[in-house]
């Protein structure tokens, strides 16, 4: 396996870790507030705002995300607040 492609591998990964702990926060969210429908957008944005900003891997993820594209599929599954 070349450089590039290992390291196209790790930042898949990364990207994926960190999705993870927004989704999970977002639930965590969603259930302390009585998981009242409607507010999944700012659940999601909480969550992701919170796990970036603690994380060292914030802007690594950012970078990457921006560079990719794929800014605009950062938001809530169906399976967020399922």
């Amino acid at each position: 396996m070349d450089l590039e492609t290992r390291r196209k591998k790790q930042q898949v990964l990364m990207v994926q870790m960190v999705e993870r702990k927004v989704r999970s926060r977002a639930q965590q969210l969603y259930e302390d507030r009585g998981q009242g429908e409607g507010e999944d957008l700012r659940d999601w944005f909480q969550a992701e705002s919170e796990v970036l900003e603690n994380s060292i891997l914030g802007p690594l993820y950012r970078r990457i995300r921006i560079k990719t594209g794929q800014r605009e599929q950062s938001k809530p599954t169906s399976d967020v607040v399922s």
